[in-house]
């Protein structure tokens, strides 16, 4: 069957749940937390993985308690973005209770050099992407899933009005290329873990882990401003707040050893601010140093 046609039926059964209300949502969200808990399932048993690894001088009960909160958010960040995805982006971009450095984005945007966005796994990146979408056209790199029906459901929640999706494949980098050299915007996730050869090993939570090269690469060869940006979940309610930063020069270094570090010490950072948030449950340290000795931390 059309993987187009199965794509819009399953727009359609996630436009009901995103219709719920959002008390309705955050009950749900729980309750899927609980069952991932109680079932041990793969979210629970990664960002169990993820905090020993990053967290080994905690005691168990203060890994437990992160545990907790880290898939409730997960779980209500999966929901929340269900909402986002078939409601209309202006309803969306209400719940955005604080806006701190709009204006930066908007005046980098403005001088023409071209801007990457750096948007690490936190908060809400589906919002985030509406909110640069409605500042101007942007291109946004993403790994398509390997069904063809999930690839045809991405394009069209994401295929709002100003967002070019390009694939994270071997034209990627040209196409990119091409939309900062004509003064545009690029939005990387710059924390998913690239293939072996693709990237530089660096720390990240005191752990070496592969990290992307293409932010910096694209950085030093075009001039392109680079901003990190996120939306933070804030309150009990679906509230949210805009930060856009400017990244450390660093990372445009022309050494890729230099400038991961710099990248992952940024994520870090803004992980820190509330590492609930954060996507633990994302296998971020499968790919070991050659000659480290280390396994697959998660086999």
């Amino acid at each position: 069957m059309n993987p187009k046609f199965l794509a819009a039926l399953l727009y359609r059964c996630v436009s009901l749940a995103g219709r719920l209300p959002w008390s309705w949502l955050n009950r749900l969200g729980d309750g899927l937390a609980w069952l991932w808990r109680r079932r041990d399932a793969r979210e629970s048993r990664v960002a169990r993985r993820n905090l020993e690894l990053i967290y080994p001088e905690w005691l168990p009960s203060q890994r437990e308690d992160l545990h907790r909160a880290i898939l409730r958010t997960t779980a209500q960040q999966a929901l929340e973005t269900l909402r986002f995805w078939t409601r209309p982006p202006a309803e969306n971009l209400a719940r955005l209770r604080e806006r701190h450095g709009e204006a930066l984005y908007d005046q980098a945007l403005a001088s023409g050099k071209g801007v990457i966005v750096a948007a690490p796994h936190f908060g809400n990146w589906e919002l985030l992407n509406q909110w640069l979408a409605s500042r101007g056209p942007i291109a946004i790199v993403y790994a398509p899933p390997k069904s063809p029906v999930g690839d045809a459901f991405l394009l069209r929640v994401r295929g709002a009005d100003n967002i070019r999706q390009v694939r994270a494949e071997g034209p990627a980098v040209r196409q990119l290329w091409k939309v900062l050299k004509d003064g545009g915007a690029v939005g990387i996730l710059p924390d998913q873990q690239p293939k072996l050869g693709d990237g530089e090993f660096a720390p990240f939570f005191g752990k070496q882990a592969l990290t992307m090269t293409l932010v910096s690469r694209l950085a030093e060869r075009t001039g392109a401003t680079v901003l990190f940006a996120w939306c933070e979940r804030i309150g009990p309610g679906p509230d949210f707040a805009l930060h856009v930063q400017p990244a450390p020069a660093a990372i445009a270094a022309p050494d890729p050893a230099i400038a991961t570090a710099a990248l992952n010490a940024e994520v870090e950072r803004i992980a820190r601010r509330d590492p609930a948030q954060y996507q633990w449950t994302y296998k971020r340290y499968t790919l070991r140093p050659p000659g480290s000795g280390e396994d697959n931390p998660y086999l």
